[in-house]
């Protein structure tokens, strides 16, 4: 028999009343060690990482600068698999802290991990009485560090309904979106998808509306979706639509981008990489000064506030791409923009999810060898990685190779593609 921590949540969930006032947020407790960021490191691309000893193999928990066996310092993290067992569950009716306070009643845990430790976590709904089997996973919570939630062993297909992971993710069912760019066909797949996983409406931003584009007049047949005009090198436009809508929108999509394959020598002039930074960089840069504050405005607006930022940048933002070198330096600077609005988003509690998608299959990659990214899977990544709270992920085998060897070896992967293109 499973007991429920939370009140189930609705399908839609409630929308404030607008005429009462938004009360003022209130985050979970965020203080974190250095060395525990390692955990939330991790949690931030959806996985479950402890320190495993270099020296005894001991795995650690909580994060120590030491091993607690043989006092080794050579501690590495390493991911596990987070299956356990619950010894014990309590359900907290009272808190001090006011973040708690106003989602009580909340149940929490003692799981006894198989890889040794035992670790206290939160305890989804669907878990049953104490003794059972459970998997513990790492999430980020509103304050954007890691947390331990214990999920029944082999999952349930309704398992985003409970209040607690939506507190922790940011589920697109029910919320307004606001995808910026409707003409590409990531826009037109992003839509698509945001669609399917119930979001109340789409906002579809495009550029040039006298200019025809294939694809869009279908998206917009779709009852939850309506155009808007957005042109994001044109602050006037991104003033306007922000005045029209930015006190409705929940999670808002960047994906406007300006996309040409040259590097330095292969053409002359500005002009082309100026375009590009216009739309990759001041592009957020705009969207970023006249979105984020209405969003933070509204971080506390019921069970559907504001709660996401998404940037649709490039795996060249981690290591330049000398074949698109002018592009991979404006996803780049992009890069570094989105990591200074996460830092202020942070405190209203909106997670800043940016995405490192490989070669994408569209013309501006035609001449590449497979494999590459189709629009719909990486729209299906980013649904996916709104649900689970995530704040970085890399979709595609291209993506996720480069990054193992970007975390192997940044000098040697721009090594490798300064001599072989990649």
């Amino acid at each position: 028999m499973s007991m429920p921590a939370m009140p189930p949540t609705p399908a839609t969930p409630k929308r404030k009343n607008p005429l009462l006032r938004t009360p003022r947020l209130n985050l979970p407790p965020a203080s974190r060690g250095r060395v525990a960021l390692g955990l939330t490191a991790a949690a931030a691309q959806g996985s479950f990482a402890l320190q495993s000893c270099a020296d005894c193999a001991a795995v650690q928990y909580p994060p120590r600068e030491a091993c607690q066996h043989c006092l080794s310092p050579r501690l590495a993290w390493r991911e596990q698999s987070g299956l356990g067992q619950l010894l014990a569950t309590t359900t907290l009716h009272h808190s001090n802290d006011l973040f708690f306070r106003e989602r009580l009643p909340w149940r929490v845990g003692m799981v006894q991990l198989d890889a040794g430790p035992s670790v206290m976590a939160h305890v989804h709904a669907a878990v049953g009485q104490a003794p059972c089997r459970v998997r513990v996973g790492a999430r980020l919570d509103r304050s954007g560090q890691a947390v331990l939630i214990a999920f029944p062993e082999q999952g349930e297909p309704d398992m985003a309904s409970d209040n607690m992971l939506r507190e922790m993710g940011c589920d697109p069912q029910g919320r307004k979106v606001l995808v910026t760019d409707g003409k590409s066909a990531v826009g037109q797949a992003l839509v698509t998808a945001l669609v399917k996983a119930g979001a109340e409406m789409v906002w579809v931003g495009h550029a040039e509306p006298w200019k025809p584009q294939a694809g869009l007049q279908a998206i917009a047949a779709l009852p939850q979706v309506s155009l808007v005009a957005l042109d994001v090198t044109d602050g006037r436009s991104v003033r306007t639509l922000a005045g029209a809508i930015g006190g409705k929108v929940d999670i808002l999509i960047n994906n406007a981008e300006l996309h040409r394959g040259f590097g330095i020598a292969a053409r002359r002039g500005t002009d082309v990489a100026h375009a590009e930074m216009e739309v990759n960089y001041f592009g957020l840069l705009r969207l970023a000064q006249e979105f984020a504050p209405a969003l933070m405005a509204r971080s506390a607006d019921g069970q559907a506030h504001a709660c996401a930022w998404v940037n649709i940048l490039s795996i060249y933002a981690l290591s330049n791409f000398p074949p698109q070198g002018t592009f991979s330096a404006s996803k780049a600077a992009a890069h570094s923009l989105a990591q200074c609005l996460r830092a202020e988003l942070r405190p209203g509690g909106i997670r800043v999810l940016n995405c490192f998608p490989g070669p994408m299959d569209d013309e501006w990659n035609q001449n590449f060898m497979p494999p590459k990214l189709a629009p719909q899977v990486l729209a299906q990544a980013v649904v996916r990685a709104l649900r689970e709270g995530l704040e970085d992920i890399y979709p595609g085998d291209v993506a996720q190779d480069w990054l193992e060897r970007w975390r192997d070896d940044p000098k040697v992967l721009e090594r490798e593609l300064a001599l072989n293109g990649g």
